[in-house]
């Protein structure tokens, strides 16, 4: 069955910058998915079709509730309402238990296809610096600090929504993928529950929900340090 999308309901567009990369040659798939759910009202969910591509001028539709981004005519990604997910934490790691967590992370000093991630690759100067390692001795959960500067901030000190997306993205790859495989989300659903301001220390928490062949079912919370969950998402990963 072909989609029809509606061109006459054309709502605006977005344009992700090299910079916001995540594979070399695409977006960071929770950076896409949070410039495309600032067109949805409240939290939302979000499916990547197709890897989002750089640089490059993409067209939001809206029909109904569901949002459609499209690139010359074909579909990369869709949006629509989703209820507030409440996700607790399996355990609330302080921010020293997260550095720790993060200097374990088990890719660093390999080449893969993420080592450059805008979000998670440990070397990138401009990046967030969001890399998940595994925190003992539940190695099943994942943490990493998340302290935003003013260069992904408004002029405000207010961090955007897609930045927020983009640290609850990698925060919830699956602990078990850091094995023996790699892999691509799919589907990111996200909650704010407060603003998130540059300077201040947040802990990023991810754990598995479950896993159905090569679908991984996760979730991340960040923490401030007043121990209040911020935000927090479900993802759906894929093994490539």
């Amino acid at each position: 069955m072909t989609e029809v999308i509606d061109t006459a309901a054309q709502i605006g567009s977005i344009w992700i910058g090299r910079r916001f990369n995540g594979p070399p040659d695409s977006a960071n798939g929770g950076y896409a998915c949070g410039s495309i759910a600032q067109f949805i009202d409240g939290p939302a969910r979000v499916v990547l079709r197709k890897p989002p591509p750089l640089e490059t001028e993409l067209a939001v539709h809206r029909v109904g509730d569901v949002v459609s981004v499209l690139y010359e005519g074909g579909l990369i990604a869709e949006a629509r309402p989703a209820a507030p997910s409440v996700v607790v934490p399996p355990t609330w790691p302080t921010f020293a238990e997260a550095e720790r967590a993060t200097a374990a992370h088990p890719w660093r000093g390999q080449r893969h296809m993420l080592s450059d991630c805008f979000v998670c690759g440990p070397e990138r100067s401009d990046g967030l610096h969001v890399t998940p390692g595994p925190l003992e001795p539940d190695a099943a959960v994942t943490a990493t600090p998340f302290v935003p500067d003013d260069t992904v901030a408004d002029p405000g000190g207010t961090v955007p929504l897609e930045i927020v997306w983009a640290a609850l993205d990698c925060s919830s790859y699956p602990a078990s993928a850091f094995k023996d495989t790699l892999c691509l989300l799919g589907t990111l659903s996200v909650t704010k529950w407060q603003a998130i301001t540059v300077g201040k220390r947040y802990v990023a928490v991810g754990w598995t929900l479950s896993v159905s062949g090569r679908k991984h079912h996760t979730a991340a919370a960040l923490i401030d340090d007043d121990r209040n969950i911020v935000a927090e998402s479900e993802a759906i990963w894929v093994a490539i």
